[in-house]
C-alpha cells in the first residue's frame, strides 16, 4: 500500500512569525544577511557565502550576464541558464567575469579601418561607447588610439568614415605601463587627469587592459558586492545530466565559480551520475549544487552524492504546472521545513554542513523572510527577478500597463527538455511550464533593496541579527484562511480605488 503523510503539506502563506523580544541592538542596520552558499565542515568557512540570501533562477527569461553582473552588485549570485548552446553560455560567463576586475579586459576592439557605420552597429550590439582601435583588432593588439562618443557626430560624418580619421591617436592618450601600475595607481591617474578610461599597454604597445572610472564609483556604492580574490563578480552557471562532459569544463575555463544541476526532480541516479563524473575528473575544488528534492531522503541521496548545496522545491513556482500535469510536488513550507531538519541532522552526524536553497513558492516579500526562519539558507527566485530592467525579456505595453515576457523552463518555448530528462528520447513530451507576463518592477537595485529592508526589519521583530540566530529564534504560528482575509486591509475603501475615476 501506498505511503500516507498524515500532516498536509503547507504553503508559506499559511504561516506567519510570532515577534520575540527585540533588544536595543536590534536594529535593522545591525542585521548581517550572510549565508553560505556551498557546504563546508565545521570549524571552517565555506569557500563561496552570499552577502544577501538571494539567487536568480536558471531560466531563459530571469538569468544571463546582464542580470549576473546587476545582481552581483547587491551581494547575490545568477545561475546563468543552461539551456543554449555550450558556447553561448560560455560567452556569457566570461562576459561577468570579465566586466569588472578593476582591470578589464577590452571586448570591444576596432581596426583603424573600421568604418564608423561599423562602430555604430558594435555600440548597439554591447552597449560599450568606448572602443580600443589596435592594429588588428583584438583585444590584445597594438594599441593605435581610442573611440569614444565625443570622437564623431553622426549628422555631420559619413557613415563609411574610417576609425583612422577620427580616433584619438595613440600620441595623445594618456596610458600606463600594465606591468608596474597598481589599480589604487591607476585610479590616481584617472582621477588627475579627468580621465574616464585608462588604457594599460606592454613595451610593445600592446594592449593589456582598461580601467575605468565607473568602476571605481560602483565600488563604493555597492558595499555588498559580490566579488573573487581577483576582484571579479562571483557567477554560477546551470548545467544538465546528459552533455555535462562538454559543458562544465567549458563553464570553468570561461571562469564559472559554482555550477548548478538544473533539473525538475533531482532524487535521480542521473544526479548521482554526473555529481560522480564531475569529482573525479575535476576535484572537490569544482563546487555543484544539486536539486530539486521536497523531503529528508531525497536530501539525504544528494548529500551523499556528493552535492554542495542542495534545492528545495516541487511544483511550487508561478509559470510551474508540473503538480498539474504529473500529480508530484509538495508545498514548499513542508518540503523547507523537512528538508532543512535533514540538513541539521546530517550536520550532527557527519560534521558537513549543506545548505539548502529554497526554490520557487515565494508570491510575497515576506515569504523569503519565512523560508529563511524555516531553514533556508537561501532563496532562488524566478517570477521575482524576471520583473526588472536586468531580465533578457522583452518589455511590453497591453492596455496602459507595462509587463515583462516571462516563461518556464518547461515550455516549449524554452524547449529546455534536458531539465526534465528522465533517460529517454531527446524531447519535451509534454509541458511543465507555461508562457506568461508579468507586471513590470522597474530596476533591479530599487526592488532588491526593499525586499530586504523588509528582511532585515522582521529579524529584528524576532529579536536576531543573523540568519542563524534568526532561525533559532523564529517562532512560527499556522494560520487560518479567516485570518489570512484578516492580515489584509479589510472592512474599508481604499482611496485609490477613488483617485482612479
Amino acid at each position: 500500500m501506498a505511503y500516507f503523510y498524515e500532516e498536509p503539506s503547507h504553503t508559506f502563506g499559511e504561516y506567519l512569525l510570532v515577534p520575540g523580544y527585540s533588544s536595543d541592538k536590534c536594529i535593522p542596520a545591525n542585521v548581517s544577511l550572510k549565508t553560505p552558499l556551498v557546504k563546508f565542515k565545521k570549524g571552517e568557512e565555506p569557500r563561496i557565502s552570499l552577502n544577501i540570501p538571494m539567487t536568480s533562477a536558471i531560466m531563459q527569461a530571469v538569468s544571463n550576464d546582464t542580470m549576473a553582473i546587476a545582481l552581483a552588485k547587491e551581494g547575490g549570485i545568477s545561475f546563468i541558464y543552461g539551456s543554449q548552446s555550450i558556447e553561448d553560455q560560455a560567452e556569457m560567463v566570461m562576459r561577468v567575469k570579465n566586466y569588472k576586475s578593476g582591470f578589464v579586459s577590452s571586448d570591444s576592439n576596432i581596426k583603424p579601418s573600421t568604418k564608423l557605420g561599423e562602430i555604430l552597429e558594435l555600440k548597439d550590439k554591447t552597449g560599450h561607447s568606448t572602443m580600443a582601435v589596435t592594429e588588428d583588432g583584438t583585444p590584445t593588439g597594438k594599441l593605435l588610439g581610442i573611440v569614444t562618443s565625443r570622437d564623431y557626430r553622426i549628422t555631420r560624418m559619413s557613415m563609411d568614415t574610417p576609425a583612422c580619421e577620427f580616433m584619438t591617436p595613440f600620441e595623445k592618450l594618456i596610458y600606463a605601463d600594465a606591468e608596474t601600475t597598481s589599480l589604487s595607481a591607476a585610479n590616481d591617474i584617472i582621477w588627475d587627469n579627468k580621465l574616464n578610461m585608462l588604457p594599460l599597454v606592454d613595451k610593445n604597445q600592446r594592449l593589456r587592459y582598461m580601467v575605468f572610472r565607473k568602476d571605481y564609483t560602483d565600488n563604493k556604492e555597492h558595499k555588498d558586492e559580490l566579488i573573487d580574490s581577483k576582484k571579479r563578480y562571483i557567477v554560477g552557471a546551470g548545467i544538465n545530466t546528459r552533455d555535462y562532459a562538454q559543458r562544465v569544463p567549458a563553464l570553468l575555463e570561461a571562469g564559472a565559480d559554482v555550477l548548478c544541476i538544473d533539473s525538475s526532480e533531482g532524487f535521480s541516479e542521473w544526479q548521482r551520475i554526473t555529481l560522480k563524473y564531475i569529482h573525479e575528473n575535476f576535484g572537490d575544488k569544482v563546487m555543484v549544487g544539486a536539486g530539486n528534492v521536497v523531503d529528508a531522503e531525497g536530501f539525504r541521496f544528494l548529500a551523499e552524492a556528493g552535492a554542495d548545496f542542495i534545492k528545495v522545491g516541487i511544483g511550487g513556482g508561478s509559470i510551474c504546472i508540473t503538480r498539474e500535469t504529473k500529480g508530484i510536488g509538495r508545498g514548499q513550507a513542508t518540503s523547507v521545513i523537512d528538508v532543512a531538519r535533514a540538513r541539521d541532522e546530517y550536520y550532527k552526524e557527519t560534521g558537513v554542513y549543506i545548505p539548502i536553497c529554497s526554490d520557487g513558492g515565494i508570491v510575497n516579500d515576506y515569504h523569503m523572510t519565512l523560508a529563511l526562519a524555516m531553514g533556508a539558507d537561501f532563496m532562488m527566485l524566478g517570477r521575482y527577478f524576471s520583473r526588472f530592467d536586468e531580465s533578457p525579456t522583452n518589455k511590453v505595453r497591453i492596455n496602459g500597463t507595462y509587463l515583462k515576457e516571462y516563461w518556464g523552463e518547461g515550455s516549449n518555448r524554452a524547449r529546455n527538455w534536458q531539465r526534465y530528462d528522465m533517460g529517454g528520447e531527446k524531447k519535451l513530451s509534454f509541458e511543465e511550464g507555461v508562457d506568461s507576463y508579468v507586471p513590470y518592477a522597474g530596476s533591479l537595485k530599487d526592488n532588491v533593496s526593499l525586499s530586504l529592508s523588509k528582511m532585515r526589519s522582521t529579524m529584528c521583530n524576532c529579536g536576531a541579527l543573523t540568519i542563524k540566530e534568526f532561525q533559532q529564534k523564529a517562532k512560527l504560528t499556522l494560520v487560518s484562511a479567516t485570518s489570512i482575509v484578516e492580515g489584509g486591509s479589510h472592512d474599508v475603501i481604499l482611496k485609490d480605488k477613488f483617485s482612479r475615476e
